[in-house]
Protein backbone atom coordinates (compact mmCIF):
# COMPACT_ATOMS: atom_id res chain seq x y z
CA UNK A 1 0.00 0.00 0.00
CA UNK A 2 2.71 2.54 1.15
CA UNK A 3 4.62 1.85 -2.23
CA UNK A 4 1.87 2.50 -4.26
CA UNK A 5 1.19 6.12 -2.81
CA UNK A 6 5.14 6.81 -3.25
CA UNK A 7 4.39 6.05 -6.80
CA UNK A 8 1.26 8.18 -7.27
CA UNK A 9 3.20 10.70 -5.43
CA UNK A 10 6.20 10.83 -7.67
CA UNK A 11 3.92 10.51 -10.90
CA UNK A 12 2.30 14.12 -9.49
CA UNK A 13 5.55 15.70 -9.24
CA UNK A 14 6.78 14.44 -12.91
CA UNK A 15 3.83 15.94 -13.92
CA UNK A 16 4.63 19.23 -12.48
CA UNK A 17 8.08 19.05 -13.63
CA UNK A 18 7.13 18.47 -17.55
CA UNK A 19 4.29 21.61 -16.60
CA UNK A 20 7.45 23.72 -15.49
CA UNK A 21 9.76 23.02 -18.42
CA UNK A 22 6.86 23.66 -20.97
CA UNK A 23 5.98 26.71 -19.49
CA UNK A 24 9.92 27.53 -18.97
CA UNK A 25 10.50 26.59 -22.69
CA UNK A 26 7.55 28.25 -24.60
CA UNK A 27 8.45 31.56 -22.47
CA UNK A 28 11.83 31.31 -23.27
CA UNK A 29 11.21 30.75 -27.26
CA UNK A 30 8.97 34.07 -27.56
CA UNK A 31 11.67 36.17 -25.68
CA UNK A 32 14.68 34.56 -27.82
CA UNK A 33 12.59 34.41 -30.94
CA UNK A 34 11.73 38.63 -30.42
CA UNK A 35 14.96 39.18 -29.93
CA UNK A 36 16.19 37.36 -32.63
CA UNK A 37 13.31 39.32 -35.08
CA UNK A 38 14.71 42.51 -33.44
CA UNK A 39 18.27 41.80 -33.61
CA UNK A 40 16.94 41.26 -38.09
CA UNK A 41 15.19 44.00 -38.00
CA UNK A 42 18.15 46.62 -35.93
CA UNK A 43 20.36 45.68 -39.10
CA UNK A 44 17.70 45.54 -42.24
CA UNK A 45 15.04 47.98 -41.57
CA UNK A 46 15.68 51.61 -42.08
CA UNK A 47 12.64 52.38 -40.03
CA UNK A 48 14.10 50.93 -36.82
CA UNK A 49 17.49 53.33 -37.50
CA UNK A 50 14.80 56.30 -38.01
CA UNK A 51 12.59 55.12 -34.53
CA UNK A 52 16.48 55.04 -32.84
CA UNK A 53 17.42 58.57 -33.91
CA UNK A 54 13.79 59.86 -33.02
CA UNK A 55 14.52 58.25 -29.22
CA UNK A 56 17.93 60.44 -29.26
CA UNK A 57 20.40 57.32 -29.44
CA UNK A 58 23.28 57.20 -31.59
CA UNK A 59 23.47 54.71 -34.61
CA UNK A 60 26.87 52.77 -33.16
CA UNK A 61 24.01 52.08 -30.15
CA UNK A 62 21.73 50.43 -32.07
CA UNK A 63 24.65 47.86 -33.81
CA UNK A 64 25.56 47.47 -30.03
CA UNK A 65 22.27 46.79 -29.15
CA UNK A 66 21.65 44.16 -31.77
CA UNK A 67 24.70 42.44 -31.28
CA UNK A 68 23.70 42.16 -27.03
CA UNK A 69 20.22 41.08 -27.72
CA UNK A 70 21.69 38.23 -30.05
CA UNK A 71 24.38 36.72 -27.80
CA UNK A 72 21.37 37.19 -24.47
CA UNK A 73 19.21 35.19 -27.09
CA UNK A 74 21.81 32.50 -27.78
CA UNK A 75 22.60 32.12 -24.19
CA UNK A 76 18.93 31.81 -23.01
CA UNK A 77 18.09 28.89 -25.31
CA UNK A 78 21.60 27.22 -25.62
CA UNK A 79 20.81 24.82 -22.61
CA UNK A 80 24.53 23.73 -21.87
CA UNK A 81 25.36 27.29 -20.92
CA UNK A 82 25.76 28.23 -17.28
CA UNK A 83 23.21 29.32 -15.16
CA UNK A 84 25.54 32.94 -14.00
CA UNK A 85 25.55 33.44 -17.97
CA UNK A 86 21.65 32.95 -18.11
CA UNK A 87 21.29 35.23 -15.43
CA UNK A 88 23.15 38.14 -16.87
CA UNK A 89 21.15 37.72 -19.60
CA UNK A 90 18.19 37.81 -18.51
CA UNK A 91 19.24 41.08 -16.14
CA UNK A 92 20.52 42.94 -19.55
CA UNK A 93 17.09 42.24 -20.90
CA UNK A 94 14.94 43.34 -18.14
CA UNK A 95 17.44 46.18 -17.95
CA UNK A 96 16.46 46.50 -21.60
CA UNK A 97 13.12 46.22 -21.56
CA UNK A 98 12.30 49.03 -18.93
CA UNK A 99 14.66 51.29 -20.40
CA UNK A 100 12.92 50.82 -23.61
CA UNK A 101 9.19 51.33 -22.26
CA UNK A 102 10.83 54.92 -20.60
CA UNK A 103 12.06 56.14 -23.73
CA UNK A 104 8.74 55.63 -25.22
CA UNK A 105 6.95 57.26 -23.01
CA UNK A 106 9.55 60.78 -22.92
CA UNK A 107 9.28 60.48 -26.15
CA UNK A 108 5.69 60.73 -26.30
CA UNK A 109 5.24 57.26 -28.31
CA UNK A 110 2.01 55.73 -28.37
CA UNK A 111 0.57 53.56 -25.57
CA UNK A 112 1.56 50.49 -27.20
CA UNK A 113 5.05 51.52 -27.94
CA UNK A 114 5.52 51.84 -23.98
CA UNK A 115 3.33 48.87 -23.02
CA UNK A 116 4.89 46.36 -25.38
CA UNK A 117 8.63 46.09 -23.56
CA UNK A 118 6.47 45.62 -19.91
CA UNK A 119 4.97 42.55 -21.40
CA UNK A 120 7.73 41.07 -22.62
CA UNK A 121 9.43 41.83 -19.16
CA UNK A 122 6.60 40.18 -17.72
CA UNK A 123 7.33 36.83 -20.01
CA UNK A 124 11.02 37.46 -19.43
CA UNK A 125 10.05 36.72 -15.55
CA UNK A 126 8.13 34.34 -15.70
CA UNK A 127 10.76 32.56 -17.46
CA UNK A 128 13.11 33.05 -15.51
CA UNK A 129 10.98 31.94 -12.42
CA UNK A 130 10.61 28.63 -14.38
CA UNK A 131 14.36 28.75 -15.66
CA UNK A 132 14.90 27.98 -11.54
CA UNK A 133 11.62 25.69 -11.02
CA UNK A 134 13.13 23.27 -13.34
CA UNK A 135 17.03 23.48 -12.73
CA UNK A 136 15.54 23.19 -8.82
CA UNK A 137 13.32 19.89 -9.89
CA UNK A 138 15.61 18.54 -12.58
Amino acid sequence: MESKYIYICSKQINIFMKKDKIIYWITTAIIGLMMFFSVFAYFTDPQVAAGFKHLGFADYFRVELGIAKALGAFALLIPQVPLRVKEWAYAGFGITFISASIAHFQSGDASSAVVTPLVLLVILIVSNIYLHKTKVTA
